[in-house]
C-alpha cells in the first residue's frame, strides 16, 4: 500500500497570508507524488490551485482547526503531516497535533517552538553569539512600560503568533504604548507581546533550505524601504545592491548556524536589520515565506521540491546541491507590492509594520533602474515621466527628502509643497510653490489633488496627531483620484530612478523569466 502524507494549506486568503503559500502547498504535493507518495491536501479555500480537483490525490475541504484535522488524520492514517508550507495558520497546528500523537514531518514541533518562543529563541542567539535588537516578551502593560523604558524609545511592539504583522506598531512614547497595549490585548488576548528596540537600518531577508546536515541559501533579498515597513509591503531587490561582502558573509554564517542549531528540516525564513555594517536578527519564521515563489522563479532553484525531499529524508547533496549561498544568475529582479486601497474604503494607505498589500509583482532586467520601472508599472503604479509633484514632508524626514525632491525637479517635475516643506526646499535651491494645508482656506492641497493638478504625491508619516489626521485625508484623496502616493522616502527615491531610466529612452524588452537564466 502506498504511504500517504497530509499537507495542510493556509486556509482562506487574507492580508498577510495568501497565494504564495498556496504555491508552496501545490509544489509540495507535486514533489510528494513524484516521490511515490499519496498526497492529501487539507484546505478550505475554493479560489486556489491547491483545492483544484486534480492537484492532489485527495482533497479535504475542511476548516483548519485541530478537531477537523484530527478527524482526517484518524481516517487517512498518514505517514505524517507537513505544516511548513501553509503559512502561520498551518504552523500554529504543529504543537497541538504533535501532542495528540500525530507525526509532524520536517522540522520538529520543538524546533518550531524554539523559533516562536521569544525567550527560548533569545537564549539560542545568546548561545551562538548572534546580535539582535534588545527587547523582551511581556504579558502586561506595566511590564511593557518597564521594558520600553529600559531599552529606550522608539520600540517595535507586536503580539506573537499573529498574521501579517497584525497590530504591529512603532511606538514613540509611554502614552502611545499604554494605548497600544489596550488594543493589542483585544487582538490577541492570550499571546504575549514582543517589545524590541526599533533599529533604523536596511532590512534583509533570506530563505534557508536545510536537511539537518547542510544548508542551501538560494539568495538574499534586500528591502528597498528601510526597517519599519512590513516585509510584505516593502519593495525588495535581488541580488542585494547595497550590502558589503562582510554583511553578506555575516548573513550566510548566521543563517547556517541558526538552521543547524534549530535542527531545521525543510524551509526557514530569517529577517535581518543591517545597521553600522552589522546584521542583527529581527525574527525567524520556521516555515516557507512569501518570498519562496519569487526566489524560486528568479534563481531557477526548485525550493519547495528540495525542501520536500529533505523533509522526506533525502539529503541536499543527493539532490545535487552543496551548502551555502548559491551562485547569482545574471539578472536584477525587483519585487513590488500590489495594494487594493481603491476597493478597501476608508483604509489609510500609509505603510508601516502592519501588512496591507494584497499581492506582488516582479520586474526583471539586467539594470537596477529598469527593473524598478518594470516592477512599478506591473504593480499598477502610474509612472509619469513628468508633471507635478506635491510634497508634504514630516519634520524628521525633511533633511533626507531634499536630494530626492531635487531629483524629481531635475527630471522636469513642477514641485508643490506645504508651507514648511516649501520653505525648507526653497532655502536649498529647489523651487517649490507653497500650497495651503487642508485646514487652510481654498485653494489648498486637497483642491490641487482633486482638480487633477498633481501627478505624484509624497506624504511621509508624522508623529504629530493633528498633522497625521490631515495626512490620512490626503492619502485617501490620492487613492480616490488615482494618483501615486508614496509614504516612504526610499520608495520615492526608487521611483525617481525608475522615471530617469524611462526618460533616458532606453528600450524595454518584454521577455520570459527563463530568458534571463543561464
Amino acid at each position: 500500500m502506498t504511504e500517504r502524507v497530509i499537507v495542510i494549506g493556509s486556509g482562506p486568503i487574507r492580508i498577510g497570508q495568501g497565494i504564495e503559500f498556496d504555491y508552496c502547498s501545490v509544489h509540495c504535493v507535486w514533489a510528494l507524488r513524484e516521490a511515490g507518495f499519496e498526497a492529501i491536501i487539507i484546505n478550505n479555500n475554493p479560489e486556489t490551485v491547491s483545492t483544484d480537483f486534480d492537484t492532489s490525490d485527495r482533497l479535504y475541504f475542511e476548516p483548519l482547526t485541530m478537531e477537523d484535522v484530527l478527524h482526517i488524520v484518524e481516517r487517512e492514517r498518514p505517514l505524517g503531516v507537513i505544516v511548513q508550507f501553509g503559512g502561520q495558520t498551518a504552523i500554529n497546528l504543529a504543537l497541538p497535533l504533535y501532542e495528540a500523537g500525530v507525526r509532524i514531518l520536517g522540522s520538529s514541533p520543538d524546533s518550531i517552538s524554539l523559533a516562536e518562543d521569544r525567550e527560548r529563541f533569545d537564549q539560542v542567539l545568546l548561545e551562538l553569539g548572534i546580535p539582535k535588537p534588545p527587547g523582551r516578551t511581556v504579558t502586561s502593560a506595566r511590564g511593557a512600560e518597564e521594558v520600553a523604558s529600559e531599552i529606550g524609545y522608539p520600540v517595535l511592539v507586536r503580539p506573537s503568533w499573529v498574521l501579517g504583522g497584525r497590530a504591529m506598531e512603532i511606538v514613540y512614547s509611554r502614552d502611545e504604548l499604554r494605548s497600544y497595549m489596550t488594543y493589542a490585548v483585544d487582538v490577541s488576548p492570550v499571546a504575549p507581546i514582543l517589545i524590541d528596540k526599533y533599529v533604523l537600518g536596511r532590512e534583509v531577508e533570506v530563505d534557508v533550505i536545510a536537511d539537518g546536515e547542510i544548508c542551501v541559501l538560494p539568495g538574499i533579498m534586500e528591502h528597498i524601504e528601510r526597517a519599519g515597513v512590513h516585509s510584505g509591503d516593502s519593495m525588495a531587490v535581488f541580488p542585494p545592491q547595497n550590502l558589503s561582502p562582510s554583511v553578506i558573509d555575516q548573513i550566510v554564517r548566521t543563517s547556517t548556524d541558526l538552521a543547524k542549531r534549530m535542527d531545521v528540516r525543510g524551509l526557514m525564513n530569517i529577517q535581518y536589520v543591517v545597521a553600522d555594517d552589522v546584521a542583527q536578527v529581527l525574527e525567524v519564521n520556521p516555515r516557507a515565506s512569501r518570498t519562496v515563489p519569487y526566489l524560486s522563479k528568479i534563481t531557477g532553484i526548485p525550493m519547495i521540491k528540495l525542501a520536500t525531499y529533505a523533509i522526506l529524508g533525502k539529503s541536499l547533496r543527493d539532490q545535487g546541491y552543496e551548502g551555502g549561498l548559491q551562485p547569482t544568475p545574471p539578472l536584477i529582479a525587483v519585487k513590488s507590492p500590489v495594494f487594493s486601497f481603491t476597493k478597501l474604503k476608508g483604509v489609510d494607505i500609509g505603510l508601516g509594520p502592519e501588512m496591507k498589500s494584497t499581492g506582488e509583482t516582479m520586474g526583471i532586467e539586467t539594470d537596477y533602474s529598469r527593473a524598478l520601472y518594470k516592477a512599478m508599472v506591473a504593480s499598477g503604479l502610474d509612472v509619469q515621466t513628468g508633471g507635478a509633484l506635491l510634497a508634504t514632508i514630516a519634520d524628521h524626514d525633511k533633511s533626507e527628502s531634499a536630494a530626492i525632491i531635487r531629483a524629481f525637479a531635475d527630471l522636469g517635475f513642477t514641485i508643490y509643497a506645504t508651507e514648511g516643506t516649501a520653505r525648507f526646499l526653497n532655502a536649498r535651491g529647489i523651487t517649490a510653490t507653497p500650497v495651503g494645508k487642508i485646514s487652510e482656506p481654498s485653494p489648498n492641497l486637497l483642491d490641487l489633488i482633486r482638480n487633477g493638478q498633481v501627478d505624484v504625491l509624497i506624504n511621509t508619516l508624522s508623529t504629530d496627531k493633528q498633522t497625521e489626521r490631515e495626512g490620512v485625508q490626503i492619502r485617501r484623496a490620492s487613492v480616490e483620484i488615482g494618483i501615486p502616493c508614496l509614504t516612504s522616502l526610499d520608495t520615492a527615491r526608487a521611483l525617481s530612478m525608475a522615471i530617469a531610466s524611462r526618460a533616458s529612452g532606453h528600450p524595454f524588452d518584454v521577455r520570459a523569466v527563463s530568458d534571463y537564466l543561464p
